[in-house]
Parts: structure tokens; C-alpha cells; sequence
């Protein structure tokens, strides 16, 4: 048992009792983050105005503690692949689309437990010592991108063109400037001269966690 927990150890560069802090303290955090997560960003109201569904759009990814996570997330991600740059690009496009569908009223499955395992399939890339697989990232983002951006739609149905159009730009904004200024935070401190190899691993123990606590609240 003890080698089994020393190989862990070494293999995350963080002692077991830190990550167990950590998971606990996570946890702790999206218990408080629930109740607020679960709400629209303007407070169950169909956005009126164009300023209201652009506000309406910034919030919304940023409110939704997954959907933020997994913003993040993609942007690590990317800073470990080949061409990464493409990776939120692809991203923030399916969450347009499945916007799309939602307003077309088209019926997805399981959207809030497929959300929550993708935080969590992010953290396990996140967190493997091995450089993930460009192809698995790109999907993972794609498809993730839809079931997000489906949820994102939920919050503008019923609203006229200007809001409507107003709140698309928005969550696409501030998803583009989340997602691309995390990838050039890693890609920084990847050059650094205090370059930390733990650091995206971290970030996976992070998203690991929420993801797990994600799911458990989705059923």
C-alpha cells in the first residue's frame, strides 16, 4: 500500500494528503455554488432589450460554475496540443449550434449529466502525465460545445431578434476571451523560467473534482 501511495505521489508531483484537501475543498465550494449555478442569469427573465440579452450572454458562462470550469479547461487543453488555438475555436462554434438547436426546439438527452462529465473528463486530461491526443480534445470540445450551448439556450427562448442576437454575442465573447486567455496563461507558464510541470495537472485535480460533484448533483 505504502509504494502504491508513494507511485502516486510521484507520478502527480502532490502528496495524497494534498489532494484529498483539495477535492474536500472543491466539494465544499460547489455545495455553496449550487443554488446559484442552477439559476438564470437574469433571474428567470426573458432578456427585452439588447443591452439585457448581451449582459444575459456574459453571464450566463460565467454564473454556470460548470460551464466556466469547462471554458477554462478547453483553453489548458489547447495549450497542450498541437495547433491548440483551434480547440476553443471549435468549442464556442458547437455551443452556437447547439444554441441553435435548443431554439429549434429540437430535443437533446441527458444535457446537464453529459455537461457535467465532460468537467470531468477535462480534469482527467488535465490531470494525466501524458500530453493528451489532439483528436480526443477536439472532439471532447465539439461535442461538449453542443450540450453547453444547448443548456446556454434555455435562458433566451421566447426572446425577440435584438436580445436574442445580443445574448449569442455575448456568451460567445466572453467564452472566446476565457478559453484563449487560459490558453495563453499555460502556453506563458510553460515558457517561463518557473515553469511548473504539476501546474495543468492541478487544473485536472480541480476540474476532476467539480466534475465528480457535478454529476452526483445531476441525478
Amino acid at each position: 500500500m505504502a509504494s502504491k501511495i508513494t507511485g502516486i505521489s510521484h507520478w502527480t508531483g502532490l502528496d495524497l494528503s494534498s489532494i484529498v484537501k483539495l477535492v474536500i475543498v472543491v466539494s465544499a465550494l460547489l455545495g455553496i455554488a449550487f443554488p446559484a449555478y442552477a439559476h438564470h442569469p437574469s433571474g428567470g427573465e426573458i432578456s427585452a432589450t439588447f443591452l439585457e440579452g448581451f449582459l444575459s450572454g456574459l453571464g450566463h458562462p460565467i454564473i454556470g460554475f460548470d460551464h466556466l470550469i469547462f471554458v477554462i479547461s478547453v483553453g489548458l487543453l489547447a495549450s497542450a496540443v498541437a495547433r491548440g488555438f483551434w480547440v476553443p475555436v471549435v468549442f464556442v462554434s458547437t455551443a452556437l449550434a447547439g444554441t441553435g438547436l435548443h431554439l429549434m426546439l429540437v430535443d437533446m438527452p441527458m444535457v446537464e449529466v453529459i455537461i457535467s462529465a465532460s468537467v470531468l473528463v477535462s480534469g482527467i486530461l488535465l490531470a494525466k502525465l501524458e500530453k493528451p491526443n489532439t483528436v480526443i480534445v477536439a472532439v471532447l470540445a465539439g461535442v461538449a460545445g453542443l450540450f453547453h450551448g444547448y443548456a446556454y439556450g434555455e435562458a433566451i427562448i421566447g426572446a425577440t431578434a435584438a436580445p436574442l442576437v445580443a445574448y449569442l454575442l455575448g456568451f460567445t465573447l466572453i467564452q472566446a476571451s476565457i478559453s484563449l486567455i487560459a490558453f495563453k496563461v499555460a502556453i506563458v507558464v510553460k515558457e517561463s523560467s518557473v515553469s511548473n510541470p504539476n501546474f495543468l495537472r492541478f487544473a485536472g485535480y480541480i476540474a476532476v473534482g467539480s466534475g465528480m460533484a457535478f454529476l452526483a448533483a445531476s441525478f
